[in-house]
């Protein structure tokens, strides 16, 4: 399934019947009088949060959405059936724009939360509204009110504990893998991964965690180059990033400069983001001898602030990842109210 994040629709709420104008008129009863009913109410639009999708590559392909109007009222007083609600389902985590004042209407991080975006119309009344002493046979009635029609920006962030940063072939895609039963595409090409992944983390029964993969960061990133600031969103509501660095790059370039240029660059996109709890993780420490990886990881430690924690694990033979998550898992159950 094709993953789409951001999208644009107009909904239009439903509006509201007509009263009806009407007399009784009935054998042996003269002067019945007005008994014509209420419209209904038109329909509303809703949105709600459905755990099941991961995407709004629905809406890409129908953009206008309308509720059903109410009916008109009619004689004997009946007034008109209510126009039925429209239910539109959104992944959880979808925030929700006025796309003409920017404004934020709502943002369902709940199962099944739902958010009013549209009213429908009330309904008209009657003329038997209008009877009165002086006025017997009134034949007013009054149309039903239009419903709202809006024009919304539905963006989608990502539910997830954990977030994953680091260049291209770093080895995020790798690290989820290992630990999860997502399945992104693993290659040894830069770009590989082209859209966020979610994996599960279960630690053990009863215990898990979400992890979160977006594509890989490159220098100017903050200006628009790449894939990565496009998902860098997505990152926003987990509570722990980690970085991870690839220190044996295929491309020959220095672990440290790598290191500093992630760094640069969550600043440039959002202070914010950068300020988030972030560990550092030292991949592909099977490409290494004993030695030569001892003094690598020497040359980092000394660039990295001492309360920052630091983990070396290869993701593709599986070492050291067990105990990163372990840490994690302790992590975040230390910090469930943030």
């Amino acid at each position: 399934m094709k993953f789409l994040d951001e999208v644009e629709i107009i909904v239009e709420a439903g509006k509201g019947g007509a009263g009806c104008v009407s007399f009784r008129r009935e054998k042996f009863i003269p002067l019945g009088g007005p008994d014509g009913g209420d419209g209904g109410d038109g329909g509303s639009v809703y949105l709600k949060a459905n755990t099941n999708l991961n995407t709004l590559i629905d809406f890409h392909y129908n953009r206008l959405y309308k509720a059903a109007r109410g009916e008109n009222g009619k004689g004997s007083d009946c007034a008109g059936k209510k126009g039925t609600d429209l239910i539109l389902e959104v992944p959880i985590g979808t925030e929700i724009f006025d796309a003409d004042t920017q404004e934020l209407i709502g943002d369902l991080t709940c199962r099944d939360q739902t958010q009013c975006v549209a009213k429908g119309g009330w309904h008209g009344l009657g003329n038997a509204r209008f009877k009165s002493s002086t006025n017997r046979s009134p034949r007013q009635f009054t149309p039903g009110h239009p419903g709202e029609a809006r024009r919304l920006k539905l963006s989608l962030k990502l539910l997830a504990d954990v977030g994953l940063v680091g260049l291209p072939n770093a080895g995020k895609s790798s690290l989820i893998r290992a630990v999860s039963a997502a399945t992104p595409k693993v290659a040894d090409y830069p770009f590989t991964t082209l859209q966020p992944h979610l994996g599960v983390v279960r630690l053990e029964a009863g215990h898990s965690f979400v992890m979160a993969d977006v594509p890989g960061l490159i220098t100017g990133a903050a200006e628009g180059l790449g894939l990565g600031i496009n998902f860098l969103k997505h990152l926003d509501r987990t509570r722990l990033l980690l970085h991870v660095l690839d220190i044996q790059p295929i491309d020959g370039s220095d672990p440290l400069k790598n290191m500093a240029l992630i760094e640069n660059e969550l600043i440039k996109y959002s202070p914010e983001l950068a300020a988030k709890p972030r560990w550092l993780v030292l991949n592909k420490i099977d490409l290494l001898s004993t030695e030569a990886l001892i003094k690598t990881v020497q040359a980092i430690k000394s660039q990295v602030p001492t309360q920052v924690p630091i983990f070396e694990i290869s993701a593709l033979q599986r070492v050291g990842t067990q105990t990163l998550c372990y840490a994690l898992g302790d992590f975040l159950e230390q910090n469930t109210s943030q």
